[in-house]
């Protein structure tokens, strides 16, 4: 039995004519750059994050540095956030010109240790980052009371998290904005790349709209030096359509999570947990062993896909050596890249294929 770590093409086979549809339309009006269809999904994500503002963008990275830009913060500012995530999240705080400063994490949740970041805290922290790993809500409350209490920003990287909830409230609408991305692989995904940032702010959300097309309002005319940086319509129609099925293909990445936390509960490796505050969207299964590698090795010996997230954490990629951090300054984070790994994952996956997946680790 073949099972890939992700099967996209599953999903579209499930709506394909709604798909089709929809895209014909945007051929039929010629309008493929922002228009009637952005504009459209931009307030349905909005709503559904319980946000005033939707922005959309050409990626989650966009989204991330569109927001600290909408924000103010830049050259000489410091950022905090998690070593422990796609290197997007750190990458729009360099590219902004401002400094990541990377606090450990929680060894359960993945998320931003609250204690450890406001340890992190200087005279030029501007802002934080919490990043919803996984699909698991960090844990805000604490997270927005430091904010206010040394008056920073908050920006949540909700990239892998849409849907998600914090004490039944969607993760995205916490903070000063929330930053979404629809990577095909994501539990709302493109056909391509895209973004969207989300906010009650509506000082925010015009900086935001002018950052994202050239500074300008009016054609030809510009108030800020921007990006081009724009939701497609045709992304934009298709992310539209499979919104309405979103809550359902969350709640069966739930089942899925469940099937396999009972059938591994006795198997020498840790399977995820999930916060009392949290609700989960489980956008990656991952598993925590020491003995990844082989196991990763077994399953994909067995025809069942398997992904390493993340194998070497921010602070020692090569790209941050001149941060000066060194092995052994984030420890948390350290081994959860030693030993995380994600086992196939999507709503299309069947029971009897996470029964084989399971019975493969077993041995049974």
């Amino acid at each position: 039995m073949k099972i890939p770590l992700i099967d996209l093409r599953a999903q579209y086979q499930s709506m394909k004519s709604e798909i089709d549809r929809a895209i014909s339309e945007v051929f039929e009006s010629s309008q493929f750059i922002l228009g009637k269809k952005v504009e459209e999904f931009e307030q349905e994500l909005a709503a559904y994050c319980d946000a005033a503002y939707g922005i959309g963008v050409a990626s989650g990275t966009d989204a991330l540095i569109i927001s600290l830009e909408s924000l103010g913060i830049g050259v000489d500012d410091e950022v905090i956030t998690s070593p422990f995530t796609f290197i997007a999240t750190a990458e729009a705080i360099s590219r902004v010109g401002a400094t990541p400063v990377f606090a450990d994490i929680d060894p359960k949740t993945f998320n931003i240790d609250v204690g450890k970041m406001e340890q992190r805290i200087s005279t030029r922290t501007k802002a934080i980052i919490p990043v919803h790993l996984f699909g698991h809500p960090a844990d805000m409350d604490p997270i927005l009371a430091v904010a206010e209490k040394y008056d920073l920003r908050v920006i949540e990287d909700a990239c892998q998290a849409i849907g998600a909830e914090y004490k039944q409230r969607r993760t995205g609408g916490l903070g000063d904005t929330g930053c979404f991305s629809f990577f095909p692989s994501k539990n709302l995904g493109g056909a391509g790349d895209g973004g969207m940032i989300v906010t009650n702010n509506p000082g925010i959300a015009e900086r935001a709209f002018l950052l994202r097309q050239h500074g300008s309002s009016r054609k030809y005319y510009h108030s800020l030096i921007g990006h081009n940086s724009r939701l497609d319509a045709l992304q934009a129609a298709l992310l539209s359509v499979k919104l309405k099925r979103l809550d359902d293909w969350n709640n069966k990445r739930r089942q899925n999570a469940f099937y396999y936390n009972k059938l591994l509960a006795s198997v020498d490796l840790t399977t995820p947990s999930e916060a009392g505050y949290a609700k989960h969207v489980y956008h990656l299964y991952i598993v925590r062993t020491q003995t990844r590698d082989s196991l990763a090795a077994k399953l994909r010996e067995n025809g069942i896909g398997a992904g390493v997230y993340y194998p070497l954490p921010l602070h020692l990629q090569e790209a941050y050596k001149s941060l000066g951090y060194k092995t052994g300054d984030l420890p948390v984070s350290e081994q959860a890249a030693a030993q995380c790994l994600a086992l196939p994952q999507y709503p299309e996956i069947t029971q009897e294929q996470i029964a084989f997946v399971a019975g493969t680790i077993s041995g049974n």
